[in-house]
């Protein structure tokens, strides 16, 4: 278990020992990432940052690409793909159950919502008092990657590295066989819709089969409109999209929840595979 998803690695090689080699560096650069960038430690970057009450934070390399990045999805996104909106989830409550949200208390929360409010340079970045950063949304698909990239450089093997349905393969050669990639069923625990193959490529999954709740009995999404709010109406029970990374598919994947009733659509004009379920 890493970044609270169960995670797998699947390698072609030649012996138990190698594998095995393979499989703890995996974990370790997967540990080394949910350090830094989780929300929920107290002594990282994400935490000075979201304690920084206004003052400028000095950022490492590798912290100010994953901003760059998250500046780039907010750009993309026309604003629905924004890291500081998960502050809105002090509002919410996600657990399946019948849930009352306190519309007062989303409109004070969105006063401290917008990318546009951030001050990101080379080496720095400042929030607002009382804003937050949450980098939820792009941390687990960046670590698939990473630890693909990583792992084929130091085996050159085929492999595939799954994080909690984030899906990075990378091939050998040409001749590698694709990896079955079943599509899990959001209305059916252990079902499955469909499949798809990747030799060399991403897949990615967004969705709410399992964060969801009911307000008045309908039933509402995890993933949150940064302009409202409230979760994303007549959006997909789930989205999986196939791109070269992970990073890629599950931003796509994502915007595609947050076009709502115009997500197939979205994703047709991005010219990508997917698989939507209603």
């Amino acid at each position: 278990m890493a970044m609270a998803s169960p995670c797998e690695v699947l390698l072609q090689v030649d012996s138990e020992d190698e594998a095995g080699q393979l499989a703890s560096l995996a974990l370790q650069e997967a540990r080394r990432i949910e350090r830094k960038f989780s929300r929920y430690r107290g002594d990282n970057i994400v935490r000075a940052i979201n304690s920084s009450n206004g003052r400028p934070i000095a950022i490492d390399e590798e912290t100010g690409r994953m901003l760059q990045y998250a500046a780039q999805c907010y750009d993309l996104s026309g604003g629905r793909f924004d890291v500081t909106s998960g502050i809105l989830r002090r509002a919410w409550r996600f657990d399946g159950g019948e849930f009352a949200p306190d519309q007062r208390q989303i409109e004070v929360l969105l006063e401290s919502v917008g990318w546009v409010k951030v001050e990101l340079k080379p080496d720095s970045i400042r929030l607002r008092p009382g804003m937050e950063i949450d980098l939820g949304g792009i941390g687990k698909e960046y670590a698939a990657d990473r630890v693909a990239d990583q792992l084929f450089q130091e085996c050159q093997a085929s492999l595939m590295v799954n994080f909690g349905g984030d899906i990075r393969a990378i091939a050998a050669d040409t001749a590698s066989p694709p990896w079955i990639i079943g599509i899990e069923d959001p209305h059916h625990d252990g079902g499955v819709v469909g499949s798809l193959e990747v030799a060399n490529g991403a897949t990615a999954t967004s969705g709410d089969a399992r964060r969801f709740c009911l307000v008045d009995g309908r039933r509402l999404g995890h993933i949150l409109n940064p302009h409202t709010g409230w979760p994303v109406a007549n959006a997909p029970r789930s989205v999986t999209v196939i791109a070269d990374y992970c990073t890629e598919a599950g931003f796509l994947a994502t915007l595609a929840i947050l076009n709502g009733a115009d997500a197939e659509s979205f994703l047709t004009a991005q010219g990508v595979v997917f698989h939507c379920v209603r």
